[in-house]
């Protein structure tokens, strides 16, 4: 059986103590509505913070496999601090919200969420979202992964080439003061290298650091 996804919900604090603040019950039943839904599809609710200055420490020590934001008017806040949480140990983020807006929507997009929900908490549309964001964030992963590596096999291949140019100018070097043969200079900074247990570039450079020097 497969393991149930780790989910942390983030939401603020409300004071539901008083009867006649509408939104701030509205905003306890949605969260309500969020935890039975994720319940009854079989997920794994962790923990549900708030989103303050601990929210960090929190997601390092629970390790949870998505992260929902459940917020309303206060949903720009709660982004924020998620984002700057998951900034090192990147997770997959669902934001549950009523804010319409397009451009906050854009910008939460932008800022690394991967499914942005406006007045979508029925239970059974619960599942599917979070599995087209979970599928979408490892996709993304993924590519970042790809970038990553072509990156560095840039970067080898440009030390390599720099490298190369060293050991040439090192070699004509040789060959000229020497009067060596390419292969003859090449031998004799590969043996050096040998003997002081470095590296042939590194061979090369001192010797064009020394000729640069006198010079």
């Amino acid at each position: 059986m497969t393991e149930a996804l780790r989910i942390v919900v983030i939401t603020a604090e409300l004071d539901v103590e008083d009867p006649g603040d509408s939104h701030a019950l509205e905003q306890a039943e949605r969260s309500r509505s969020l935890r039975i839904g994720l319940l009854e599809n079989g997920f794994n609710l962790v923990a549900s913070l708030p989103p303050d200055v601990f929210l960090t420490e929190r997601l390092a020590q629970l390790q949870p496999d998505l992260i929902i934001v459940d917020a309303e008017s206060e949903a720009r806040d709660a982004l924020e601090h998620v984002v700057m949480a998951t900034r090192d140990a990147r997770r997959p983020i669902v934001m549950f919200t009523n804010d319409h807006d397009a451009d906050n929507a854009r910008a939460a997009v932008a800022a690394g969420v991967s499914a942005y929900i406006v007045a979508g908490l029925q239970a059974e549309r619960i599942r599917p979202i979070l599995d087209v964001a979970l599928a979408r964030f490892q996709h993304e992963q993924a590519l970042r992964q790809e970038l990553a590596d072509t990156r560095d096999e840039l970067n080898a291949l440009s030390a390599t080439l720099q490298d190369r140019k060293v050991i040439d100018r090192a070699k004509a070097l040789l060959m000229q003061r020497q009067q060596l043969s390419e292969d003859a200079a090449y031998a004799k900074l590969r043996k050096t290298a040998m003997d002081k247990n470095l590296k042939i570039v590194e061979v090369a450079q001192r010797i064009l650091d020394v000729a640069e020097l006198w010079s």
